[in-house]
């Protein structure tokens, strides 16, 4: 399912249901984007157009997946999604940093592509 955006280039997953959860981001190697939406969320319609530009100009290092709240409401639980947009980076199928709401495209190329959250532990470990 993924999808293609402009000029055949790769957009966004779009997931329904946890099995496809488990193999697009549980169990895909790297860093995967995880947007949780919903279609009359006005700030998630805001985001989406973003990630799927952040997923053609990011591919090959960053996936981008996209899940609807209202068709996978477990999967938001057990995210534990409050609020939407909420935005998750798994590394190598890890949950490893959260962004809840609608940012500007460079704060979230930033954050995506950013150090990861256990980055700061281990320089301070070292």
């Amino acid at each position: 399912l993924r999808g293609r955006g402009r000029r055949g280039a790769v957009s966004a997953v779009v997931v329904d249901g946890p099995e496809q959860f488990r193999t697009e981001v549980l169990e895909a190697p790297g860093t995967v984007v995880v947007d949780f939406w919903a279609p009359w969320c006005a700030p998630c319609r805001a985001v989406g157009p973003v990630l799927d530009e952040l997923a053609r100009e990011l591919a090959g290092r960053v996936k981008v997946v996209k899940v609807n709240t209202d068709d996978n409401q477990d999967l938001a639980r057990a995210y534990g999604v409050e609020s939407i947009p909420t935005l998750h980076v798994f590394e190598s199928g890890s949950l490893d940093r959260t962004m809840v709401g609608a940012h500007p495209k460079r704060e979230i190329r930033a954050w995506v592509t950013g150090p990861r959250a256990d980055d700061g532990a281990r320089a301070a470990a070292g």
